[in-house]
């Protein structure tokens, strides 16, 4: 799996035009709340973080901590790897979908920031109470 440095420029260059600014802010967003550095993960994801697990049966692998990718139909956001229950928080998030571990927001002003930062934390917080999450 090749995962890159995140050159911000030339990567919001190449997103859809009108998910640009929603980009860029959530780079901000999670960039404050992790406090790691972009890296590019393959689909197109951005990732903060990473975390390398291994189930009893044995399958095991990398995986990014937390992220997001800006799609021209919804902004996925990757924050609920863990077990935890977030309803708590999800409630108070605003209009949202969800899928097993990715959130999805069909404009990022469906969602409340404060809200969104705190989802990023708390998911963040559990996954590192089950793998030890790393920069990179």
């Amino acid at each position: 799996m090749a995962v890159t440095a995140l050159d911000v420029g030339r990567w919001l260059a190449t997103v859809v035009p009108e998910r640009q600014a929603e980009a860029a802010r959530l780079l901000q967003i999670f960039a404050d709340e992790t406090g790691f550095a972009p890296q590019l993960w393959p689909g197109g994801i951005v990732g903060f973080g990473r975390y390398a697990y291994r189930y009893d049966s044995g399958h095991g692998g990398i995986s990014l901590a937390t992220g997001f990718a800006p799609r021209k139909a919804d902004l996925s956001i990757y924050i609920m790897p863990g077990d935890a229950d977030h309803t708590a928080i999800l409630v108070r998030l605003g209009k949202h979908r969800m899928g097993k571990a990715c959130l999805y927001l069909r404009r990022l002003s469906d969602a409340d920031e404060g809200v969104l930062r705190a989802l990023i934390r708390a998911g963040l917080a559990d996954l590192s109470g089950k793998w030890p999450v790393t920069p990179a």
